[in-house]
């Protein structure tokens, strides 16, 4: 089975709204609807299960009765961190080692069918599957002080993760047991717990969209107002 996990358990700090930007209106519907609609339609999703905030589960509850999502079949309590987000949805799913867990951020709205798909089908064939597009910037790595260049990554090599990232659950259960036993563990992505603790793990990567933007800022809400429009 492929299982859509949607990670909703950020606060939107950044946005200074005192609700979490998923739950932001924009085009009719909140950003985590449109999230969630493109994994309930897709054919090549099972299951979806969405990890929220304690305070918010009875409004992903009702969210989920007025859409009349079917595949919606678990709400799970996130953690403070992302990384125990991802964390909850695996310990939800340990049970079914060779299953498929599509990690995605509530805050895409915009993620497109094409995408889904092609990771649907690198699952197929590989463990381990991330989403990004190349860098269309010049990337400065800086020393400590951040204020002189040390060097400048050739940027053909270099991409931007967006999400989803796919994982067959035994995988990605065996990443996370390393990392924790690890007095230094430092969360970046579940793609980067893999990379680090599972380094002859292939992780393919499918060409991602510049639409499959992230809503970070305030700024972001005009663009992605335009675009689901």
């Amino acid at each position: 089975m492929n299982i859509a996990i949607i990670l909703a358990g950020g606060t939107g700090n950044r946005m200074g709204n005192e609700r979490p930007k998923q739950f932001l209106k924009i085009a009719e519907k909140t950003v985590i609807e449109h999230a969630t609609e493109v994994f309930e339609q897709n054919e090549h999703i099972d299951e979806i299960a969405i990890v929220i905030h304690e305070s918010y589960i009875s409004d992903i509850e009702n969210m989920t009765l007025k859409n009349e999502w079917k595949k919606v079949k678990k709400i799970l309590k996130g953690g403070k961190e992302r990384f125990q987000s991802s964390l909850s949805a695996i310990n939800a799913y340990k049970q079914f080692p060779d299953d498929n867990l599509i990690f995605h951020d509530a805050v895409r709205p915009l993620v497109s069918d094409r995408i889904v798909n092609d990771v649907a089908k690198a699952l197929e064939q590989y463990n381990a599957v991330a989403v990004a597009i190349p860098t269309t910037d010049t990337i400065f790595k800086v020393d400590d002080s951040q204020h002189f260049i040390e060097s400048i990554p050739n940027r053909s090599c270099l991409f931007r993760a967006q999400t989803p990232q796919a994982f067959q659950v035994k995988t990605i259960q065996k990443a996370f047991e390393l990392a924790l036993k690890d007095t230094g563990f430092q969360f970046t992505d579940d793609c980067g717990i893999v990379a680090k603790y599972l380094p002859n793990e292939k992780i393919y990567v499918v060409r991602g969209e510049e639409n499959n933007m992230k809503l970070t800022y305030k700024e972001d809400v005009c663009l992605l107002e335009k675009l689901l429009q």
